[in-house]
């Protein structure tokens, strides 16, 4: 059975000041460097075959993918299905504003200026399509962002709409996902 990894970028500073980060480009800090290092580290200790490192273009989940590549030798491409969503006029506010999670409810309407679920869930899915179709060949650690994960999640499982909006992974965690 084919099967691929899933990491969230290391931590930003919006993610320590509880910020939508978005499509917003956004560093790490140092501690989101140290856990993409360990998460490199984990990678080899573990003994995890990657052949592939597929990531978000944006800096945090770029820098997160270079790390993991420079220390276990894995080659890395840019990947701009994986890019967060785009939470338009929400960038920069706080993640649990009540006018962001009520929101967050309406799959349908983009956020003013961004992205809708229905087109983010379009593309994460198409991107899954494909990658299941050379997962009895190739596997891929997929380098990106808490946004993207949740739609990850919901291929694999279902979820209700509240479970969906609070499901989460945190910073340079390492989640393997296998295909029926």
């Amino acid at each position: 059975m084919g099967h691929f990894y899933f990491v969230r970028h290391g931590q930003t500073i919006w993610n320590v000041e509880n910020k939508i980060c978005g499509a917003t480009d956004i560093a790490l800090t140092q501690e989101g460097h140290e856990q993409a290092i360990a998460t490199g580290e984990a990678i080899l200790k573990q003994v995890i075959h990657i052949d592939e490192i597929l990531y978000s273009p944006l800096v945090r989940a770029a820098d997160t993918a270079r790390h993991i590549s420079e220390i276990t030798g894995v080659p890395a491409r840019p990947e701009p299905r994986l890019k967060e969503q785009n939470f338009g006029k929400y960038e920069s506010t706080p993640r649990d504003g009540a006018e962001f999670r009520l929101a967050k409810e309406d799959f349908i309407c983009r956020y003013d200026g961004g992205e809708s679920m229905l087109q983010m869930a379009q593309r994460i899915y198409n991107l899954l399509d494909d990658i299941r179709e050379e997962s009895d060949r190739k596997t891929y650690l997929l380098v990106a962002h808490n946004g993207i994960a949740r739609f990850v999640e919901s291929y694999f499982h279902d979820m209700t709409n509240a479970e969906f909006a609070v499901f989460g992974v945190k910073n340079c965690e390492i989640r393997k996902y296998v295909f029926p």
